[in-house]
């Protein structure tokens, strides 16, 4: 029988994961800004900023074995490490290669600490319990992230010193979380699942995956760069993504409600022309602050919402007993979205300038939408499952993203009946 949580050892859990939070959500407009100032040429620095990405992938691919062979807190102790060891060599070691590597290496410890963290709090909390404490969890990774943002105002980007900020950061995530004791979360039985399945059976929810993870990792990671470039000061830049990330909070809730009651493919294709109409909107309208920043605000909030919408649009169509395979399957598939979305824009923009970037994610915004209605127009609709949809980070925090559910994290509570 397990024991009663603590409500002191999960709010330990969440202060630990918003401080994290707080060091990606500032890490990720930071990187973009430095990568520019470095100079490495679009693809090159592509390579970088997607990086992080690859190694969030893999991490969400392997980082469960590490946890269950060596426990929660040895293996918090060992990512956390080395998050902190590859962002205080960033400054060491300047150079696309290394900081390709080491971006990688971030993103992997990232993925496991959140993993980590969030089986944990799945075995603290009572199934009528975990509603509610997620819902505590993801509202403090929003915060955190958006107050993230506003340390870019007042960051030397030039020098070394935000590194080492964010560096420490992670160490005291890491001294707050190896003060506590673990409590092993009750293991999960996967099963397996050909993607090819999912595909026929949810082809509208993997390619929202594809296209949302495409779409914020290529926002958050080139946005802030091309501001920089146009000579933008960086506390607009600052305030500019502090709006997209609220603005995704913000649309939470009410969307979640609209999934829950309309067809889901329907809600999506919404989410995805609002999203492309927004993007060619902040294109053609004038750059003033009344204008842009509510647009940014609109951006974020249907960036953040594709990828739960999928995810509860594929739950849907699949049977209970394969939602922690949909799940991995849904994560992969968004994983490669966030490799490939600065890869391809930064290419578009050595071309075509930032124009050329939000009119190449606004066709991605307008495919998915005219996938969503036409899989709607000639299929019924399903029944929608119990609670399936839920708040998830933004994807491309590293940022992110997000994204994010390996299979132990998965609440009983809200598994489809």
């Amino acid at each position: 029988m397990r024991s009663k949580p603590e409500p002191a050892q999960i709010g330990i859990l969440i202060l630990a994961t918003s401080i994290i939070q707080l060091a990606n959500g500032f890490f990720g407009t930071f990187i973009s800004l430095r990568v520019a100032i470095e100079d490495f040429g679009p693809t090159i620095s592509g390579l970088v900023l997607s990086s992080y990405f690859a190694g969030f992938t893999l991490g969400a691919l392997r980082c469960e074995r590490i946890i269950e062979r060596v426990g929660h807190i040895r293996a918090y102790a060992a990512l956390a490490g080395m998050v902190v060891a590859a962002t205080a060599a960033m400054p060491l070691l300047a150079g696309p290669l290394p900081w390709l590597i080491l971006r990688a290496v971030i993103g992997f410890g990232c993925s496991g600490l959140f993993i980590a963290t969030e089986s944990w709090l799945n075995a603290k909390a009572k199934p009528t319990e975990r509603g509610r404490i997620f819902s505590v969890y993801m509202f403090g990774t929003f915060l955190a992230l958006a107050l993230g943002q506003l340390l870019i105002g007042q960051a030397k980007v030039e020098t070394a010193e935000p590194f080492n900020a964010i560096a420490v950061l992670f160490a005291v995530a890491l001294v707050i979380v190896s003060t506590t004791r673990a409590e092993p979360p009750r293991g999960t039985a996967s099963t397996s699942l050909p993607f090819g399945q999912l595909s026929r059976a949810a082809p509208v929810a993997v390619a929202g995956c594809m296209v949302s993870g495409l779409v914020s990792a290529s926002f958050y990671s080139l946005v802030p760069a091309w501001m920089q470039d146009e000579g933008i000061a960086r506390e607009t830049i600052a305030t500019f993504m502090l709006f997209a990330v609220l603005g995704g909070l913000v649309f939470q809730v009410p969307i979640g409600r609209l999934s829950d009651q309309f067809d889901r493919r329907i809600v999506l294709s919404m989410l995805s022309f609002g999203f492309a109409a927004t993007a060619i909107a902040v294109v053609n309208l004038p750059h003033s602050r009344p204008v842009i920043l509510p647009a940014a605000a609109l951006l974020g909030g249907f960036m953040s919402t594709m990828y739960p919408v999928c995810v509860a649009n594929a739950h849907d169509q699949m049977p209970a007993h394969q939602v922690v395979a949909v799940t991995g399957r849904l994560i992969l598939v968004s994983g490669l979205g966030s490799i490939l979305g600065p890869l391809i824009g930064t290419s578009v923009m050595a071309r075509f300038s930032i124009d050329g970037v939000f009119y190449f994610m606004a066709a991605v915004g307008l495919l998915l939408a005219l996938l969503a209605v036409a899989r709607r127009l000639v299929t019924t609709p399903p029944t929608h499952l119990k609670r399936t949809f839920e708040i998830l980070a933004p994807q491309a925090t590293p940022l992110a993203h997000d994204l994010l559910g390996p299979p132990m994290r998965v609440p009983t509570s809200q598994k489809p009946e």
